[in-house]
């Protein structure tokens, strides 16, 4: 049994985020520290990989590993089957935060803000873009519903498999994109001592603020 994580410390020593070297907005930065972790982090970490973390209707809070699959000026993409048990809580809240982070780079991003579905055209691209056992899975999977075993699944596998021997699967009308549009995005940047760096931007009257949080 662990009786105790505290000796588990590790002190943060590479660098520091001072608002000379930040932007006025948030995008920019996020791409040039998304792009500093793609040479970076090293497997097992994927550094598009975040936490998604949305609320039901009773208000409790809800997390798991998501991709970030794309980003531009309107926000960050990902993409999930609607039916799951995120897709029915963004239905009904649709908000969410994301959180990325990169342990060689010492870094983390928080983003928080509304969910809106991508266009089907949008989710029909990216979904004719991944492996054939991925569109299938999209539509073998009865996601975050009870099934009897593992045996259960890959049956639904087979049969999915034989409903699309002889064409291509297109996408399902039940899976596809969202798009968080952020309200906040903070950087954070490890520093010794539990000092880190906090930069946070949010949206004001159609533009960003930027402040520095206490650690």
């Amino acid at each position: 049994m662990i009786q105790s994580l505290a000796d588990m410390r590790r002190d943060y020593t590479r660098e520091g985020l001072s608002e000379a070297n930040a932007p006025d907005e948030p995008f920019s930065l996020f791409r040039q520290w998304f792009g500093e972790a793609m040479k970076t982090e090293q497997a097992p970490v994927e550094p598009n990989a975040m936490s998604l973390a949305t609320v039901d209707e009773a208000g409790r809070p809800h997390c798991r590993i998501l991709l970030l699959k794309a980003l531009d000026e309107r926000g960050f993409t990902f993409f999930t089957n609607y039916d799951s048990d995120k897709g029915q809580q963004m239905s009904r809240q649709p908000f969410a935060a994301m959180t990325f982070f990169w342990p060689t780079l010492e870094r983390q991003v928080r983003i928080e803000g509304r969910v809106e579905k991508v266009s089907v055209e949008e989710s029909d691209a990216y979904y004719h873009v991944r492996p054939l056992g991925s569109r299938l899975g999209a539509w073998a999977s009865p996601q975050s519903q009870v099934i009897a075993d593992r045996a259960e699944l890959e049956r639904l596998l087979a049969a999915t498999e034989q409903r699309f021997l002889d064409q291509a699967p297109h996408c399902p009308p039940h899976w596809g994109g969202y798009r968080l549009i952020p309200e906040r995005i903070e950087f954070w940047q490890g520093r010794p001592s539990r000092l880190h760096d906090r930069l946070d931007y949010r949206c004001v009257a159609g533009g960003w603020e930027r402040r520095r949080l206490a650690p």
